[in-house]
């Protein structure tokens, strides 16, 4: 298929693990590698030809919206929660509107990869099969993150690539990375307006259409300032900067 032209990035967390930090700034626009945070997932997906992306606010919006309204190579759009948070699945719905009905690139806002070959979002455009999936996740073994330090895994895969959640299992194999394509319409059918995209995963992982791609590279989630300055490492190493 060819590639979806709206994405979604969450940027509506409080970012409560990024203190003192996020006091005064989202969590969305920390500085990382000299740009904002959020920035190194929407230049991703701008270059993998998006042309729509909504981002969801809430703690300290006005300054996310600010960032938003300086770019200018793409159509940004916000999706207001200042209200209420409304979690992951909360928020896709909340913004049907502005997302439509086709499938779209949702992406959390705190992550940072480095993948040599063809980039992320393509592979997942490759790999994506709207008559088997409802949802295509990026997942990705411990060994090769930063951030999942202390995380028991979420997945197993089959060899078709269907995902199993460990459920009671102490530990699974791949971590789910904020990173995916994704069929809304499981999503808007929910009929609650507070709840988590985990849920529409195991939902579709039940009926054997929640389906992984394991990418190649370091991928880095950025969750508290631990995680900040071991990714600030890693980048500076890969750059070969002191």
């Amino acid at each position: 298929m060819s590639a979806p032209r709206t994405a979604m990035v969450m940027a509506a967390g409080l970012g409560t693990r990024m203190r003192p930090l996020t006091l005064t700034l989202p969590k969305a626009l920390a500085p990382v590698a000299g740009k904002p945070l959020i920035a190194h997932v929407i230049d991703p997906l701008i270059e993998a030809g998006v042309e729509r992306v909504v981002v969801n606010v809430h703690a300290h919006a006005d300054q996310v919206e600010a960032y938003l309204r300086s770019r200018r190579d793409a159509e940004f759009l916000v999706s207001d929660e200042r209200e209420a948070l409304l979690e992951t699945g909360g928020g896709v719905k909340h913004a049907r509107a502005l997302l439509g009905e086709d499938p779209i690139f949702r992406c959390n806002s705190d992550y940072v990869w480095r993948k040599s070959g063809p980039p992320a979002l393509d592979a997942l455009v490759e790999a994506w099969d709207p008559a088997r999936m409802d949802a295509l996740v990026t997942v990705i073994p411990k060994d090769r993150t930063v951030g999942f330090e202390d995380s028991p895994g979420d997945f197993y895969q089959d060899e078709a690539g269907r995902l199993t959640h460990r459920g009671e299992r102490p530990e699974a194999p791949l971590h789910a990375i904020g990173v995916e394509i994704l069929d809304p319409r499981p999503v808007y059918a929910d009929p609650r307006a507070v709840f988590s995209l985990r849920d529409i995963w195991f939902r579709a992982s039940d009926q054997g259409r929640l389906f992984g791609l394991q990418q190649e590279g370091l991928w880095m989630q950025v969750g508290d300032p631990g995680a900040l300055a071991a990714v600030e490492a890693r980048l500076r190493e890969e750059a070969g900067a002191p």
